[in-house]
């Protein structure tokens, strides 16, 4: 890898439960490119005094993650039409001083929905409704999906989510199922309190012909170890991770690499995910 020097260009992430997945995707890339650059990621202690720094001392991207999707809207310059048709931001890029946000988030979604073939006269359950559940939902209303609930505790955001997209809306869970499921909690997310969580209970999830879950860390989630037992189709979040990602490395750096290099890139990030979930006896990746 590259020495640290002056003229070395900083990307940097901002999350409250940091992980190695955009660290290590970019900087693989950067090293395989020869681009004299290094991502780093950080869990700010203030938001606000974290974009200014972006701003202050020219950190050239800033990729957005759980939960800063949308408070960071208030502190940036521009909305680029990804982020502002869904009020979610996942990518900042500074130019020059000037932050323009865009969202990567639905365009990894969007590609995914195509690239497994899912039938928009499926019946949806997404249990969420944060920045990526905004995202998640919107690229299923544009993808041809109507019979959609959102399932969110939260009532006002809940409804909120569902208005955008004319989908319904409902509190708990309960008895419902669903051709497809759809996690946009951080439920099952290694290192946090409900790492162990299934998002959806047992007899849902055999009900189902596919599973979704957009948890990145471990690869294999409770709810994706789950869904594979009962022989259900699986969409996983490393597969997000690594679309938005690379969407995000082309807003940087304005280079789109080859599909070789992505997937050696991928690959890599998948490594790291791997050796952090064994460093942490993560079962779900076991």
């Amino acid at each position: 890898m590259t020495m640290l020097n002056k003229d070395m260009t900083l990307c940097i992430s901002l999350s409250a439960r940091p992980s190695n997945n955009g660290t290590r995707f970019h900087n693989h890339l950067y090293e395989a490119l020869g681009l004299n650059w290094i991502y780093k990621a950080f869990a700010p202690a203030d938001l606000g005094q974290a974009i200014a720094g972006v701003r202050g001392l020219g950190i050239r991207g800033c990729a957005i993650s759980m939960p800063y999707k949308e408070d960071v809207i208030a502190l940036v310059d521009r909305m680029d039409a990804t982020a502002l048709a869904i009020d979610s931001v996942n990518t900042i890029v500074n130019d020059d001083g000037v932050l323009t946000a865009y969202n990567t988030d639905y365009a990894a979604i969007a590609q995914l929905i195509a690239q497994h073939r899912i039938d928009p006269s499926s019946s949806v359950l997404l249990r969420g409704s944060g920045g990526m559940a905004k995202a998640t939902a919107a690229a299923f209303r544009d993808a041809g999906f109507r019979d959609v609930t959102i399932v969110a505790r939260n009532e006002e955001r809940g409804r909120a989510l569902a208005a955008l997209s004319d989908f319904a809306w409902q509190a708990e869970l309960g008895d419902a199922g669903a051709d497809v499921l759809v996690n946009v909690t951080p439920l099952g997310m290694a290192g946090g309190p409900d790492a162990d969580a299934l998002s959806f209970p047992e007899k849902a999830i055999a009900a189902a012909t596919l599973v979704f879950d957009v948890v990145a860390l471990p690869a294999e989630t409770p709810l994706i170890r789950a869904a594979r037992a009962t022989g259900r189709s699986v969409i996983t979040g490393a597969e997000v991770a690594t679309l938005q990602a690379l969407e995000q490395f082309v807003l940087y750096t304005g280079v789109r690499p080859t599909d070789a290099q992505v997937r050696a890139a991928e690959a890599y990030m998948r490594e790291g995910a791997y050796t952090l979930c064994v460093t942490r006896r993560c079962r779900s990746a076991l």
